[in-house]
């Protein structure tokens, strides 16, 4: 990230981050530790080396960028210490990035090595459920949050090629929904839909019985039929990306009609291929020209190399953000957050406060 560094900073106020997945987030360093302790082989021993073997250096397809996972996951799932580890620094260096509420999201099944089938990451058998798993997230984000000062909350993510877990997640989100778990989201590849997968469908309306707050991934590469499945068949209340939305006009207009909040992750956007490599072409800029309800996130800025301040600085350089807009859409992210109303209007004020704006109580 060292190159990043070197960058002004765009906007230096507090901000709202709400699509970043914690296991695209963690330290190189981390996964070096922890393969020396486990003794585990990497495939470079220095921190420098691991970051290149890690991260995408040019526009890619999305399979190529899910490729990257493989070459790290093996050395952080199924290890208690590491879990709480990762949480508890994701939260450190959201604090660094001026970020006061993160949502983080991540998949309970692909950091366990029981209880789920398959056992991901080539992993032996051990004794690491997904339920201990998001017990030792929901501490570490805890310790961080009290350290650092800032509010974080997790998503646990369904994956499309997996509906055989998604009940379990469900189920894990109401156990949990007290402890820091604020919704479910469907994660994967955009073209396995609920007609194919049925499970999906059923644990979303498993989460709409329970009040459980609903993301879902789709219009990142998937064609805008998938944003329409996801608001209509799953009831999603936020679209994780939704670019490809666009091409559907009706549907846009629709979207934008009910306020919809489009999680949106410019540097991510290019380096998965998700979106044409001139960021002058972006899909958000439309988004900020209609006024739409949407947020910018970093999804996976362990890949990327990057940081939230390098999505904020390619929104000023290349899309025509201002000042004005990174206020707005801050705003726009609390009231889409998934908090309960009460947190949700503190957090509300502590914009208004920190941006100069009249404070209003009206949400």
């Amino acid at each position: 990230m060292a190159e990043n560094s070197l960058e002004q900073v765009v906007f230096d106020k507090p901000k709202v981050e709400l699509h970043v997945h914690l296991d695209g987030a963690i330290r190189v360093q981390t996964i070096v530790d922890v393969a020396k302790r486990r003794g585990i082989p990497l495939p470079a021993s220095s921190v420098e080396e691991m970051t290149h073997n890690i991260i995408v250096h040019q526009p890619a397809t999305l399979t190529q960028f899910l490729s990257k996972f493989e070459a790290y996951m093996h050395v952080i799932a199924g290890d208690r210490e590491a879990i709480k580890r990762i949480a508890y620094e994701f939260v450190e260096d959201k604090a660094k990035e001026g970020v006061i509420y993160v949502e983080v999201r991540y998949s309970p099944h692909l950091l366990a090595n029981t209880e789920v089938d398959p056992i991901p990451w080539n992993q032996e058998e051990g004794d690491l459920s997904p339920d201990e798993v998001v017990h030792l997230v929901n501490k570490g984000l805890s310790e961080g949050e009290r350290a650092f000062n800032i509010k974080a909350r997790s998503i646990l993510c369904c994956m499309r090629h997996m509906p055989n877990w998604s009940m379990d997640v469900v189920e894990l989100c109401k156990k949990y929904r007290h402890e820091g778990v604020v919704a479910i989201d469907l994660a994967g590849d955009e073209s396995l839909n609920c007609e194919a997968c049925p499970g999906h469908r059923k644990a979303y309306e498993e989460a709409v019985r329970c009040g459980i707050h609903r993301t879902v991934h789709a219009g990142e590469v998937g064609p805008a039929s998938v944003v329409k499945e996801a608001v209509e068949v799953l009831k999603a209340e936020r679209v994780g990306h939704g670019y490809r939305t666009l091409e559907d006009r009706v549907l846009y207009k629709q979207l934008l009609a009910q306020n919809m909040h489009f999680e949106v992750c410019p540097v991510s956007s290019k380096l998965t291929g998700a979106c044409d490599s001139d960021f002058t072409k972006h899909p958000v800029i439309t988004f900020r020209k209609d006024k739409a309800n949407y947020s910018l996130n970093t999804d996976d800025p362990l890949i990327f190399n990057s940081t939230l301040q390098l999505d904020y600085i390619t929104a000023q350089k290349y899309m025509g953000f201002t000042e004005e807009e990174f206020k707005r859409l801050n705003i726009c992210s609390a009231k889409s957050s998934f908090l309960p109303e009460k947190e949700k209007e503190e957090l509300l004020e502590q914009l208004y406060e920190a941006y100069g704006m009249i404070q209003s109580t009206a949400f």
